[in-house]
């Protein structure tokens, strides 16, 4: 700054009465700093008239409005007063110094931080589940597959041996399955023992045996309501409509030989 502007600043009326006017407010320049967001310095430089250590005249005026309201003064009136008294003397001086008049509309240093990590958080934790969903390959297994060759893959492992019950029904044609034609009711059981199974089924409802029920015998209240099958075979009705069924055998073979016409009629309940 030159000399003659030195000389021009040496009376400061505008800073000289904003001062004045803080004073009589019992007000200290941290007190306006808070209400105008300009900092301190910034405060103490337009007091002091120490223009060239302020911004741009447009930012210098901007300041020194919000200190003349701060402290009830006209603040229209105050930067007329600046830019007369400042004769745009600082209208060259660099902007580059210049800090927002409300440092808190920037967000902290800190916060960006962990704003930052929080994100390389969630990206990594998004590609490690997208791994475990589309399932990680095994090297070693890939290798495997691609030396073998065509026509000597791996034989399929043998399937487990059926329990004795399912192999004497799939041996004897296949489970024993009632089904409802209408509602019927139907116990299940072995003679002297409770029963495996009572209940009155509902048309199109379905019961199949135990393949383990060995002896397991069959009562019926309605014989016309009930279908017997032992697996793809459909077993002639038990006995005569209307009249109750009892201690009919629900082995397989011998509901086969039902169908064959080589077992006679269950005995009536």
């Amino acid at each position: 700054m030159v000399d003659g502007l030195h000389d021009v600043l040496a009376a400061n009326p505008v800073g000289d009465r904003l001062r004045a006017a803080r004073e009589a407010k019992g007000m200290t320049l941290d007190d306006v700093a808070r209400m105008t967001r300009v900092p301190t310095r910034h405060l103490q430089h337009i007091e002091r008239g120490e223009w060239d250590s302020l911004p741009a005249i447009t930012y210098s005026v901007g300041f020194a409005r919000s200190y003349a309201k701060a402290v009830g003064l006209n603040g229209s009136e105050i930067g007329s007063e600046l830019r007369a008294q400042l004769g745009g003397g600082q209208s060259n001086l660099s902007a580059s110094s210049y800090e927002p008049a409300d440092p808190a509309r920037v967000p902290p240093r800190t916060l960006a931080i962990v704003v930052a990590v929080m994100a390389a958080l969630l990206i990594a934790g998004y590609f490690i589940w997208r791994n475990d969903a589309l399932g990680a390959t095994d090297p070693q297994a890939d290798a495997a597959a691609l030396e073998t060759p065509i026509g000597m893959e791996e034989a399929p492992a043998p399937t487990a041996a059926p329990a004795p019950g399912q192999a004497r029904a799939a041996a004897a044609g296949g489970p024993v399955v009632l089904t409802a034609i209408d509602d019927v009711w139907i116990s299940v059981g072995r003679p002297g023992s409770p029963s495996l199974y009572q209940n009155t089924l509902k048309r199109g409802d379905r019961y199949q045996v135990p393949a383990d029920a060995v002896g397991a015998q069959l009562r019926v209240g309605r014989p016309e309501a009930l279908a017997v099958a032992v697996g793809q075979t459909t077993i002639p009705q038990l006995g005569p409509a209307g009249r109750p069924l009892g201690n009919v055998s629900l082995a397989p073979a011998e509901l086969l030989a039902r169908a064959q016409g080589g077992q006679a009629p269950a005995a009536q309940r």
